[in-house]
């Protein structure tokens, strides 16, 4: 099945190299070199990757990436000249899921993205309703909770955090992102109320908790490659 690519990058010759390293890797591409074109693009059409530079024309980067998060959990590899950690720090508080500065090499990228989407896609069988990473098990359809074969009690929020974590395996995820997700775009609470959630969450799950990584300045990761 051919995967589809939103490609926004204002350098041309750049975006043309990038667009034939896709091709040849079977992908169809879709290019925008603006901010403004991107969103137009992302509204009338299905993608399955996102790669967005950040420095454009009308809008930029970190707009662009705000605005898609507020509707989708498209994987999203963030381009860029500078090497600040604060605008890394920025990009992943904004959902962003790789962050690949310039000048970089486009075969690297296509292993990067076709890295991510297969570790996005495979942390839930289309045939399995069952989450498993080293001993801790979900069940997803009755909501059952194991660490080995004890069963862990969660509250309902506790369960749909934990969920949505697992279920983006590996990637960075801001605390205003979970927020979001668990506890919906009304919440009058603020950040701590994830703190909170997530430390109730690593008690409970004892041996497993280390599975919960602290991303300092920016949130959290669900991570059992550790």
């Amino acid at each position: 099945m051919k995967r589809t690519l939103l490609l926004v990058e204002d350098d041309v010759h750049l975006r043309e190299i990038i667009h034939d390293y896709f091709a040849a890797d079977h992908w169809e591409v879709v290019e925008a070199d603006n901010g403004v074109a991107a969103l137009e693009a992302f509204d009338h059409q299905s993608f399955d990757l996102l790669i967005l530079d950040i420095m454009m024309p009308l809008l930029d980067g970190f707009s662009v990436c705000r605005s898609i998060r507020k509707r989708s959990d498209i994987p999203i590899i963030m381009i860029t000249a500078r090497e600040a950690d604060e605008d890394q720090v920025h990009g992943y508080e904004l959902g962003a899921d790789e962050y690949v500065t310039k000048p970089l090499s486009p075969k690297v990228l296509v292993a990067r993205a076709n890295a991510l989407i297969k570790r996005v896609e495979g942390t839930v069988g289309a045939e399995d309703d069952r989450l498993n990473f080293g001993l801790l098990s979900i069940q997803l359809q009755s909501h059952q909770v194991k660490v080995q074969e004890d069963e862990i009690h969660l509250s309902p929020k506790e369960y749909e955090l934990l969920v949505y974590l697992a279920k983006h395996h590996g990637k960075v995820l801001s605390r205003e992102r979970l927020l979001t997700a668990v506890w919906g775009f009304d919440y009058e609470g603020d950040d701590r109320t994830v703190d909170t959630h997530v430390k109730k969450l690593r008690a409970k799950l004892g041996s497993e908790g280390h599975l919960i990584k602290t991303v300092i300045r920016t949130g959290y990761k669900f991570d059992s490659r550790c």
